[in-house]
């Protein structure tokens, strides 16, 4: 089992993204911020199983998406952090 750590960023970037979701639904909101978590927690058992992220030359560096929104992790050896999370249209700069 490997220990997820969320980056500050991540997590403001998770905050941003609920806030703009609030603005016409909290219960939608709290639904996309349980999932996350929700998705992040299985990457506990399975840390391989986002795809690797195509603008990365890096492939410790994966993503798994939701509702158009990509959650950006990287593996290292004592855990795994998640980087940023982004909607999917937007410039990615790793």
């Amino acid at each position: 089992m490997v220990k997820v750590k969320w980056s500050r960023d991540s997590i403001e970037d998770l905050s941003g993204i609920c806030k703009f979701i609030t603005l016409d639904s909290p219960y939608y909101a709290r639904i996309f911020n349980d999932r996350v978590f929700e998705l992040v927690e299985h990457l506990e058992l399975f840390p391989e199983m986002g795809r690797r992220v195509p603008e990365s030359d890096n492939p410790k560096v994966r993503e798994i998406i939701y509702k158009g929104y990509r959650i950006i992790y990287q593996t290292k050896e004592d855990c795994l952090e998640i980087i940023t999370v982004v909607h999917g249209s937007r410039l990615l700069k790793i």
